[in-house]
Formats: structure tokens, sequence, C-alpha cells
């Protein structure tokens, strides 16, 4: 369906960088803390590169890009069998759902914060049906709010960093351990996550590959900048350790975003209120994003295995859950974007796009040498995940060390 007129690439830029700044931002200083400045930008910067090139991989997948109805699971079984079906469609749902957890849970530890006459349970579910009305409109809303709902996201970030600025301090940035560097690659992966709504980018912008490749790199390095600009403010405010709790280990400890100990810091109304309304638009366009494709991929589920297209039951399967979840695990955040990107992402936008770029290469060519790599380092952060949840590895930040050992 060609449009009467034709969207820029800008416009779609946009759509990049509003998918990205979710919750990613927020937990990324808590998550990367304890390896300080220099390694977390090293990571950042890599972690850009390797993300934006598994979105160009995926925008150049004529048979997902060209077809409306195509979807990963019913892709990938072409691809790699019914076993790449299989394992897209479990991360998919360890993907969307626990967004949405983490959504719903640091919307609520954050209004928490400033509030106790309204309890958590409440707050959350007043915040849930906002939410889910607004992405029942799906991706008509999202194309006409999303521009200025990013440039609202720039200009809270923009006045955020400004306050935060003058407590930055050469000490907090001075200390750094590589160590523990892999702790918060999967928060990197969900500061770079907005590759399910690639087909509807090529569509949009009607597979013209300039204006794709524009949009894909041009927005994920708009989010790039931001993230490294939010980690040098939140890394140079806070210290890791301090004997009040107003520190980066207690927020780790508590599963908090990074805006919670940088209220209590500051103490200033104006600081609490921008935060709460950049996390509220940040958190609020990509549940609506996600949230849409949730709903799209369960409708795809329903249909082919249930043979319904009930609207209800597509709704409450795609909701409901991570409601529950997010009820039950309040103090769930930092979990949840960990889950999220070390597996739903690691697989679904790390490992497979590597096995499609190794699959289709020349033998011996520098481009089939990528996809091994791409293979290579999802896995590697995969592996890591896992081990850390089954309780294998230890890599995080030991909170007890380091409030016992504050200097």
């Amino acid at each position: 369906m060609t449009q009467d007129k034709p969207v820029s690439a800008m416009a779609m830029m946009f759509v990049v960088v509003g998918n990205m700044l979710g919750a990613g931002i927020l937990a990324l200083p808590v998550n990367l803390c304890a390896a300080g400045l220099l390694p977390s930008i090293a990571a950042t910067i890599v972690m850009w590169l390797l993300m934006t090139y598994t979105a160009l991989i995926y925008s150049e997948q004529k048979s997902l890009t060209t077809n409306e109805h195509a979807d990963l699971p019913t892709f990938f079984k072409e691809e790699l069998g019914s076993i790449g079906k299989w394992v897209t469609i479990v991360a998919n749902m360890i993907l969307l759902y626990g967004i949405l957890v983490a959504y719903l849970a640091g919307i609520s530890s954050i209004i928490m914060s400033l509030q106790s006459s309204v309890s958590q349970p409440v707050v959350m579910t007043l915040y849930f049906l906002v939410v889910t009305g607004m992405t029942a409109f799906g991706m008509m809303m999202m194309k006409k709010c999303t521009p200025y709902m990013v440039t609202a996201m720039w200009i809270t970030f923009g006045m955020l960093v400004f306050m935060v600025v003058p407590d930055v301090s050469s000490v907090n940035l001075a200390k750094f351990d590589w160590t523990y560097v892999p702790a918060g690659l999967p928060v990197l992966l969900m500061a770079f996550h907005f590759h399910n709504i690639i087909p509807s980018i090529c569509r949009t912008l009607n597979h013209d590959r300039k204006k794709i490749r524009t949009a894909i790199i041009g927005g994920t390095t708009i989010g790039m900048v931001m993230n490294l600009t939010w980690l040098l403010v939140v890394l140079g405010a806070l210290p890791l350790s301090s004997p009040d709790g107003i520190d980066l280990i207690t927020a780790f400890g508590k599963n908090q975003p990074a805006t919670i100990p940088l209220e209590m810091l500051l103490k200033t109304p104006a600081f609490t209120y921008v935060a709460l309304a950049f996390a509220l638009i940040a958190m609020s366009t990509a549940f609506m994003a996600n949230g849409t494709a949730l709903m799209s991929f369960m409708r795809d589920l329903t249909v082919t295995y249930a043979g319904t297209k009930n609207k209800t039951l597509v709704w409450c399967l795609s909701f409901i859950p991570p409601l529950l979840v997010a009820l039950i695990y309040p103090d769930i955040f930092l979990v949840a974007i960990n889950l999220v990107g070390g597996v739903g992402e690691c697989i679904i936008f790390g490992i497979l796009p590597g096995f499609i770029v190794w699959k289709y290469s020349k033998e011996g060519s520098f481009r089939k040498m990528t996809g091994i790599i791409l293979i290579l380092c999802f896995s590697a952060i995969f592996l890591i995940e896992v081990g850390q949840e089954l309780g294998l590895l230890h890599i995080s930040p030991d909170v007890e060390y380091w409030t016992h050992h504050t200097h």
C-alpha cells in the first residue's frame, strides 16, 4: 500500500529513539556502576555497533519486511526449521512479557518514592489501565504521537542532565573495574532495543534502502549519545557506596532505576517531577510499542494454535500475565531487564541475525566472519546471564561487601 505523503527518514528516526529509550537508560548506570565510566563507555559503543548491525541485517530480509502479516517465528521457521521457530517463540515471550513487567515495576517504584498515601498495587494497576488503554490504538496512535513524545523526552532529559551536572565529581568518575562489565551487558542490549518495529519502519519508508539505513543508524546514534551522557552524569553525581545509602550499590540492591537515588541526592521538587515526567514518557512510549508488538504476536499464536482472533482473549493473554508478575514481585525492575536483555534480546536480535549472515554470506568473506562474530559475542552474553540467573556465576557487585566497606 503506497502512501499519499512520503514519510521522511527523520520521522522514523524519532520512532527508533522512542522505542530505544525506555527502561534501559534508567537501569544502565545502576547495572554498570561497579565497572565505572571508561569501561561503561567502551561497552556502550561496542553494543551500539553490534545492535545497529543486527538491525540492518533484519531490515534487509525481504520476506520479513514486505509481508504485513509476517512474524519472526514464521520467518525463522523458513530460515532455520521448526527449532528456529520454537526458539523464537519462547525468546519473544520472555522479551515482550519481561519488558512490560520491567516498565510496570519501574514506574510504580518511581511513583512510590514520591508518595506513601496510595499503595504500590493501586499505583501499578492505575498506570497499567492508562497505558494499556493507549496501547489499544496501536501503531496509528504511535505514529502520530511518537514525534511529540520523543521531543518531550529530549526536553525532560536535557533538564535532568542540566540539574545533575553541578553534582558531578571527578572522584566518582576515577574508579573503574573492567571485570564488572559483563554484569551490565544484558541491560546495554535492552538500551538498544527497537528491532521489533523494523518491518513497520521498512514498510512506512516504502522499502527505500537509503532512508531505512538513515533512520536506523541515525536513531541508534542519537540513543547512544543519550545513553553515554546519562552514564557520565549519573556515575559522576552518585558515589558507588556511602554511609547514608544514597548511592548506586544501594539502588542496585533494591532493584531501583537511577532516578530514585538522584532524587534523594538533589532533594529538589523540580528534579523529582522532571524525573517522573521523563520516566513516564520514556517508559510509556516504549510500553505502547512493545504492547502493540505483543498483541500482534499473541494474535498470530491464537490464530495458529487456537483458531480464534478473539480480541478479548488476545488482550488478556498479552497484558494480564505481566501485570500479575509485577504485582507479585514489585521490586523486579532490574531482574526483569537483565532477563529480557540477556535471554530474549540476545537470542532474537543477536544470535539469530548472526546465523542469517553466516548462512547467506560467501565462504571466506568478511561478511561471513561478521556473522560468526555476532554469534560468539551474543552467545557469550547469553551464557553469562544464564550463569548468573542459575547462581553458577557471580559478576554483579556484592551489595553486602560495598555497603559494609564504605570508605
